[in-house]
């Protein structure tokens, strides 16, 4: 085994320790086949979380979407995300003629799953913010692509702003339903069905 497959085992048992990294599959069954994950974004766990969920034959393939100045900016964040996440990076500070879903049309094109967050920011306000537009066009240029939306909860009281240590804390992912992108559906009406289908796998207020 090596340090890689050690340290991502360690991570999963770390994760589920801590906060259960309970999945449900209410829409779909976890498969071995090509998939956009796409999820609400709450903190810098969130990828670890549905990465735990996932079964350990479908974590090789399934890749996070990374930042490349904050994941690569210390020797052990690069190793861990190259390494143990196989993380595709996209660049936040970008010149005009760069297309920043080139890094993820490669990964697709090269048979990969992506988890991705369409708000492109972390938000800790209980609602999506609106979604960005490249979950749009990745639907649309890659219609074999199954989407599969999920809720993520609870995540953000793990680590509450100012604490270090990790809290305890029993948290979900619930992945819904496959959706695709409809005959002449335009992107404001197809994102906000997107946004929606995450939004409705929330679970109940206790």
């Amino acid at each position: 085994m090596s340090l890689a497959d050690a340290a991502g085992m360690l991570l999963v048992f770390i994760a589920r320790l801590i906060t259960g990294a309970q999945g449900h599959w209410k829409g779909c069954p976890p498969m071995a086949e090509q998939r956009i994950y796409f999820a609400n974004h709450q903190s810098h766990l969130d990828w670890v979380l549905i990465w735990a969920a996932l079964p350990r034959e479908l974590r090789a393939s399934t890749r996070p979407i990374a930042a490349r100045d904050y994941w690569t900016s210390t020797r052990f964040k690069r190793w861990l995300t190259t390494e143990v996440f196989h993380a595709v990076y996209v660049s936040r500070q970008r010149s005009e003629d760069q297309d920043p879903l080139e890094p993820l049309v490669a990964a697709l094109q090269a048979g990969d799953s992506l988890v991705i967050f369409p708000e492109g920011t972390r938000n800790l306000k209980g609602e999506p913010q609106p979604f960005k537009s490249g979950l749009f066009h990745l639907a649309k240029m890659f219609a074999e692509v199954r989407l599969i939306p999920a809720w993520i909860d609870n995540v953000q009281r793990v680590m509450p702003k100012g604490e270090v240590v990790p809290v305890p804390i029993l948290c979900t992912v619930t992945f819904g339903a496959p959706l695709a992108l409809k005959p002449g559906e335009d992107k404001q009406a197809f994102l906000e069905r997107a946004r929606a289908a995450v939004v409705d796998l929330r679970p109940p207020a206790p």
